[in-house]
């Protein structure tokens, strides 16, 4: 939605609005935000409202902590689940150093950067996300668990899904707040919940995921539950995905339907997989930021393990949906929904530009299950692994000069310094399954 100044002055006034929370994004995908009184509104408009980055984990350091937040007045949104007498508005917005350059370590703006790039190119970059969570019982405390009463599975309905009157409201305050929903739906695992949001171009998904986390928390407490996009809260069950479709268009038309052939991909398409597959190893860091999102990758779970692609089959790392014309597309299936998606679309996209600028083919795809193949016939098509774990995923993404410099310097030093010791800590733990497997014998 496109606004001005004016017209959000207007609409706080007319709409009784008492807040405005002026909202960004960490490098780790967490929302921050400050939030000012309608008396203060002429000041944020005036990008006058100053915070201290140095105590945002990974900003900056404490001696050059004045940050600025400058609202993009397109995001004005009036949040439906607060009070109807004396409301709350958001705007989403970008952070400055006090010179008035942008901060490089500002996801959004790392994102903008490659979407300019696109536009150089001609292009507008298209995606919808398909993003999964789980809801969970609260303990007496209102702490959350990860207790539920469910069976339900895949596709099923009340009342069997009894997530569905809780997931309906979200699909509901979504569309309230301006965030188109395609679909949604109960997921393999009990508990687990889909929901997947409209094609839109990269930013605004962007924006509008950030958006949904918070709404779908906010929803299922109201529900007495508890929303969780941890990718894998449970063992021995499917974890969550945030699979992302990707395309890209020119002058209003989708570059990846083949002109000739309305079921076939186009060259554009395929130099751009052959792009992210390149790339994916030093970009899993990113789409699989957490300690956790390397125990939902693991084969058995229909999360992909293997760097491939195929048409026919769900098991490779990327899949081709059954579409023509404007539909066509390509799904990315690693990336989970605790990961920043603004950073996550930054580098899906550079990679798939870079597959286009320097023409870069893809392997021949996969279409039998490859978690069937035996050893020796993935090593003769040449098939590699995801990172195994997060400390192999850093070491991925530091290795890969393209992705470093798509990230910026100062992301990459402070998300890979961060993301060391929080493997550090790790591997430190003594666990319960070490004391349950070697305390009685050892």
């Amino acid at each position: 939605m496109k606004y001005t100044r004016e017209d959000i002055v207007r609409m706080v006034e007319e709409e009784d609005v008492e807040f405005i929370r002026l909202q960004f994004t960490d490098i780790f995908g967490t929302l921050k935000n400050i939030a000012i009184t309608a008396s203060q509104l002429e000041k944020a408009l005036d990008n006058q409202c100053m915070f201290d980055g140095s105590s945002i984990e990974g900003f900056v350091r404490i001696e050059e902590s004045d940050m600025y937040l400058h609202p993009d007045l397109g995001t004005f949104t009036i949040f439906p689940w607060r009070p109807q007498q004396g409301k709350v508005a958001r705007l989403i917005c970008d952070v400055y150093r006090p010179d008035g350059m942008p901060f490089e370590g500002d996801p959004r703006y790392v994102l903008k950067k490659v979407i300019k790039e696109a536009a150089d190119m001609g292009y507008q970059f298209d995606v919808g996300p398909e993003c999964e969570f789980f809801l969970y019982h609260l303990d007496d405390n209102g702490q959350p668990t990860t207790i539920t009463h469910e069976k339900a599975g895949y596709f099923d309905l009340g009342p069997v899904d009894l997530g569905e009157n809780a997931r309906r409201d979200m699909v509901m305050t979504l569309e309230d707040v301006g965030i188109g929903i395609e679909a949604s739906h109960h997921e393999v695992a009990p508990a687990q919940h889909e929901i997947d949001l409209k094609y839109g171009d990269a930013l605004t998904i962007a924006d509008s995921l950030m958006t949904f986390k918070l709404a779908v928390k906010t929803i299922a407490k109201r529900h007495g539950l508890h929303a969780s996009f941890m990718p894998k809260p449970k063992q021995n069950i499917n974890g969550s995905g945030m699979h992302i479709n990707m395309s890209l268009s020119k002058d209003g038309v989708n570059i990846f339907a083949d002109s000739e052939d309305e079921k076939e991909l186009s060259q554009e398409a395929y130099y751009f997989m052959g792009g992210l597959l390149k790339y994916m190893k030093g970009i899993a860091a990113i789409t699989n930021p957490l300690i956790n999102s390397y125990k939902r990758l693991v084969p058995g779970y229909e999360a992909p393990v293997y760097i491939a692609w195929s048409a026919q089959n769900r098991t490779p790392l990327i899949r081709i949906p059954v579409t023509r014309g404007e539909g066509q597309r390509v799904e990315l299936r690693s990336p989970d929904p605790a990961s920043n998606p603004y950073l996550v679309l930054a580098v899906c996209l550079a990679a798939g530009l870079d597959g286009i600028k320097n023409k870069i083919e893809p392997p021949a795809c996969v279409n039998s299950n490859i978690y069937e193949l035996t050893e020796e016939e993935k090593k003769k098509i040449g098939l590699e692994r995801l990172p195994e774990n997060l400390s192999e995923a850093v070491e991925e993404l530091e290795k890969s000069e393209f992705i470093c410099q798509i990230l910026g310097e100062h992301i990459v030093k402070n998300f890979c310094k961060a993301k060391k010791a929080e493997w550090e800590e790790y591997t430190n733990q003594v666990t319960q399954w070490e004391l349950d497997q070697y305390l009685y014998r050892i």
